[in-house]
């Protein structure tokens, strides 16, 4: 008899493997200050992102004075495409590592690349290092997105998964507003001026990385990933160090659920084990994470890279005003995750995701309509993108949520990675670029008719998220996916 096998609690010979417990301790503790600052210093890489994304696009134009870097119009959407570039390698390549070194030295990791490569962007003479700045720049913010959402799935309890999850993707908008804020600020002729005003925006965050760097020292390693190497003893001393902080909060904790014992795990699967998992056992799950991604990226990318050209093309609004317009948009896009989250924990993720996904391409097919019959002007225009980014930040964090929770923990940034890359790279090349060739037509009808593939994209991926997407509301990680390394069972969904 194999004596790794799992056994029932109570039940069998055989001692429980080193650890067993420790799943059903975390997802039992109460919501504590602990749990604050792991999402706070966790949560800052979507501010991040939020904030380069939106402090290049408002300054894009600047970059193309003779008194600044003197960038052509190419070169501008040339670093833009390297930062995704950047962003698809590092998700990637830091995703694997994540698995094999762990979740912590990797979100250490990933931080100080991006606070370096932005610090030297301000510093950037000419087009060739500000492109390499950029790459490097999303390198890092890639590499963040698989190191910290398999981290947070794994630190916070299993029954506000949905809820934290979601509002931490949603973050990104905070990110977007801020740095719309400061390209306001800092470009200003009475603050800095265009000429030194830019660089000052990519050291200021600079700084907001250091800051959170000094915070994300203090998160520790997940005891799941621990117990999964063979390291239950230090996932223990971990465990029991969370375990006294929040007990001084809240005083004796609740009692540990009664729960199946697994077999201790070790190692890190191979790309064939990968491979197995993602194409066999949950050929399912994947088909359906990919439509997820794959028609966000394209959604998203689609208005938000394109949303300066609509206002300034189609409603005459001065490029130095573009960045107010972005603020309602912001709104509504952190809004959402923020009111419709605790909605995926009690209603259920399937239903949850296949009704945001469906209701955000309806309400952009609608926004386009009225677009083409000219019954918007540009603060009516943002406001309806707005409205229909509430529901859709929602229906792109849950794509997030889906892939970090649906995989074993073995190689759960590994598969982070890969779909946010395939997404990543599909919707943020295609979209921006299909839509730029619509919007230089100058057609309003050639420019609906991109909303409307669209809308098409995130519809039919909500039809497939109604019907096949997996519950995993309120269920801890190790029920919801098995071990790599379990014996073969039949394809599962």
């Amino acid at each position: 008899m194999d004596t790794t096998a799992s056994f029932a609690s109570g039940t069998g010979t055989a001692a429980p493997p080193a650890g067993a417990d420790i799943p059903a301790r975390l997802d039992r503790l109460p919501w504590s200050r602990w749990h604050w600052r792991v999402v706070v210093a966790l949560g800052i890489a979507w501010v991040l992102d939020g904030l380069e994304v939106t402090l290049v696009g408002s300054v894009g134009s600047v970059l193309e004075r003779g008194d600044t870097l003197a960038l052509t119009a190419a070169q501008v959407g040339a670093a833009g495409s390297l930062y995704i570039g950047g962003a698809v390698a590092g998700a990637l390549l830091f995703g694997r590592l994540a698995d094999r070194l762990g979740r912590k030295r990797l979100f250490l990791a990933t931080l100080v690349v991006y606070t370096l490569a932005t610090l030297a962007t301000a510093f950037s003479p000419g087009f060739a290092f500000f492109a390499v700045c950029r790459f490097l720049t999303g390198l890092g913010i890639g590499g963040e997105y698989a190191a910290i959402n398999s981290a947070i799935d794994e630190l916070v309890p299993a029954r506000v998964r949905g809820r934290v999850n979601l509002a931490i993707n949603g973050s990104f908008w905070i990110g977007a507003a801020l740095g719309a804020g400061l390209a306001l600020v800092l470009l200003d002729p009475r603050v800095l001026g265009p000429v030194h005003g830019w660089r000052a925006g990519f050291g200021l965050g600079a700084v907001l990385a250091v800051a959170i760097l000094l915070v994300r020292r203090d998160v520790p390693e997940s005891p799941r990933w621990l117990v999964a190497h063979g390291r239950a003893d230090e996932a223990e001393r971990i465990l029991q160090r969370i375990e006294a902080e929040v007990a001084a909060e809240h005083g004796p904790l609740p009692p540990v659920p009664a729960t199946a014992h697994r077999a201790a795990r070790s190692g890190t699967p191979t790309l064939r084990q990968v491979a197995q998992v993602l194409l066999h056992r949950y050929r399912q799950r994947s088909g359906v994470a990919l439509a997820l991604m794959v028609s966000q990226a394209f959604f998203y990318n689609a208005i938000f890279f394109t949303y300066a050209l609509v206002l300034t093309r189609f409603y005459g609004v001065p490029e130095g005003r573009v960045a107010l317009y972005i603020f309602p948009f912001a709104l509504g896009n952190v809004l959402g995750p923020l009111l419709l989250g605790p909605l995926f924990d009690r209603v259920g993720r399937r239903r949850m995701i296949g009704l945001t996904y469906v209701l955000s391409g309806l309400g952009l097919a609608l926004t386009g309509a009225a677009f083409v019959a000219g019954w918007l002007d540009a603060w009516s225009q943002a406001l309806a993108w707005s409205a229909v980014f509430f529901m859709a930040s929602a229906a792109a964090s849950s794509a997030y949520l889906t892939v970090s929770e649906v995989f074993p923990l073995e190689m759960r940034a590994l598969a982070i990675s890969l779909f946010y890359a395939v997404g990543t790279g599909a919707g943020g090349f295609a979209a921006p670029w299909i839509f730029g060739l619509l919007i230089d037509s100058g057609s309003r009808a050639a420019v609906a008719a991109g909303y409307a593939v669209g809308a098409a994209m995130v519809v039919a991926a909500g039809l497939l998220a109604w019907r096949w997407a997996v519950d995993a509301e309120r269920k801890p990680l190790e029920e919801i996916a098995g071990p790599v390394d379990a014996p073969e069972h039949p394809r599962q969904p």
